[in-house]
């Protein structure tokens, strides 16, 4: 079984509401020196290993975890701990 951790962020240049927002408050409640702010996403899954691992996890991030258009993602695959 493997562990996947997806990290999904908005593209370059794609406007972040969310992410001024949070730089604007900082800023309101005196952190000073924070010049830009950006909010993304942690997805993380268990998985069964295969010799296609990484091509299913490409194949879920394009079709539906993250949108291509508007953001990016990059994955980390380790062994996931049995509990």
């Amino acid at each position: 079984m493997k562990k996947v951790t997806v990290y999904i962020t908005l593209k370059a240049g794609v406007l972040d509401p969310q992410g001024k927002a949070i730089q604007e408050s900082l800023t309101a409640l005196g952190y000073e020196g924070v010049t830009d702010t950006r909010v993304g996403k942690v997805i993380e899954l268990n998985m069964e290993d295969g010799p296609d691992l990484e091509v299913r996890i490409k194949d879920m991030c394009n079709k539906l975890l993250a949108n291509p258009v508007m953001e990016d993602y990059r994955f980390e695959v380790e062994e996931a701990v049995q509990a």
